[in-house]
């Protein structure tokens, strides 16, 4: 676990039953989630989600007038956690992971869809 000393610190203790991962951004907050591949019976978790506070910065634009933005940027911590991530997908081909990304979407859709679809069932 020493090559990820990140991930154990966010309590991942077996990183080799790591099926997947998903990065997206909500707001100014950066999400990792972790999808385990679990046995039949497991009442270990199937996910985890860890969040991630975007940092604040404020960027000069024009010198001139003094003009300055607001930038929103990933932490270190969330940076760290990706290692992982970035090892497992170089050396996949980038075609094949936006079709995996995708079909993982689309699961992740008609799960929440049922749900909807039965909370408003119950109605």
């Amino acid at each position: 676990m020493s090559d990820y000393p990140r991930l154990s610190e966010m309590g991942v203790q077996n990183p080799h039953e790591i099926e997947k991962f998903a990065v997206y951004t909500v707001g100014h907050t950066d999400i990792l989630r972790i999808i385990y591949d679990r046995k039949k019976g497991s009442l270990l978790p199937v996910s985890r989600r860890y969040k991630f506070p975007q940092l604040k910065k404020s960027v000069l634009v024009d010198s001139g007038t003094r003009q300055t933005d607001i930038v929103y940027e990933s932490v270190p911590a969330f940076r760290e956690a990706l290692q992982l991530k970035l090892a497992r997908t170089k050396g996949q081909d980038l075609k094949a992971l936006l079709t995996e990304e995708i079909k993982h979407l689309g699961e992740d859709i008609a799960l929440r869809t049922q749900t909807i679809q039965a909370l408003i069932d119950k109605l």
